[in-house]
């Protein structure tokens, strides 16, 4: 079984201050630390696994393909800094048009990974940087740290590979 850490991704991995949605190549700027941080959970045998609600899709303000190269961007700007993702999971529904499993704070995208990567849930964690986040993790029993939103979360990945 491997252990894995769960990172939400706009507001955790990226900024996402200057817009609600980040869909856009040009949007993307990673968090202080962000690199640093992933590469140092891989270094001590988590994988990351990336789990985010992406309503803009339903909504229509962007598209799967538009999430897509995004986190294509993403995943390439983390590896510069010796970082890896092991997998990406994004809802693309919202709750204001239709009702899913997947969305935070419901947990399938969470229960998928376990199930995909064979993750022991009892040595996993997730950071998220809303209360949303938090729910969705426990629900599946993972411990789970809440970050103030566009901050890094080194401090928290210390303490990860403390316990």
């Amino acid at each position: 079984m491997n252990k894995a850490v769960f990172l939400d991704r706009d507001g955790v991995i990226n900024d996402n201050s200057q817009h609600y949605y980040v869909y856009n190549e040009s949007q993307l700027r990673l968090n202080d630390d962000i690199g640093r941080a992933i590469a140092k959970l891989n270094q001590h045998g988590y994988l990351v696994v990336v789990v985010s609600n992406q309503g803009g899709i339903s909504k229509g303000i962007y598209t799967k393909s538009d999430v897509d190269k995004l986190h294509r961007l993403m995943v390439a700007q983390i590896e510069d800094f010796g970082g890896a993702i092991a997998d990406i999971y994004y809802c693309p529904h919202h709750n204001d048009i239709e009702k899913c499993l997947c969305r935070k704070p419901d947990s399938l995208m969470i229960e998928k990974a376990v199930a995909m990567h064979h993750i022991d849930v009892s040595k996993s964690f997730l950071i998220g940087d809303g209360q949303r986040d938090i729910e969705a993790g426990q629900k599946v029993g993972l411990t789970c740290f809440l970050s103030g939103p566009n901050q890094s979360i080194m401090h928290l990945v210390d303490n990860i590979i403390k316990k």
